[in-house]
C-alpha cells in the first residue's frame, strides 16, 4: 500500500492529518509506532461518543417529526415541542400538532 493509500485509509478510520503525520514519521525511521493501541482505543472512545450524540440528534429528530414540528421559532415556545428548547418553553401545551 502507498502512503496515500495509508494516510486515506486512516482518514476513513478518523485519524487526522496531523496524526496520521506522527504515524508516517515514527515508520519512516523503522522505529515500531510507540502507543498505537493507545491511539486506537483513545479513538475508538471518540467514535463511540460521537455515536452517543448523533442517537440524541437522531432521536429528538424523530420525536419532532411525530410531534408535527414545522416551525422552530414557534417550537422554541411550546412545551409540548420534543427540541430540547425546555428553558424557553410556555408552561401550557396545546392539543394537535406542536408547532
Amino acid at each position: 500500500m502507498t502512503a496515500l493509500g495509508v494516510i486515506k485509509a486512516a482518514q476513513r478510520l478518523g485519524v487526522t492529518l496531523e496524526e496520521v503525520a506522527e504515524l508516517l514519521e515514527a515508520g519512516r525511521h523503522g522505529c515500531p509506532v510507540a502507543g498505537l493501541q493507545e491511539r486506537a482505543a483513545a479513538k475508538l472512545a471518540e467514535v463511540d461518543a460521537k455515536i452517543a450524540d448523533l442517537a440524541t440528534i437522531r432521536t429528538a429528530l424523530v420525536a419532532a417529526d411525530e410531534a408535527g414540528c414545522d416551525n422552530l421559532t414557534v417550537c422554541a415556545f411550546s412545551a409540548c415541542c420534543p427540541i430540547p428548547f425546555t428553558e424557553f418553553a410556555e408552561e401550557n401545551c396545546h392539543a394537535g400538532p406542536c408547532c
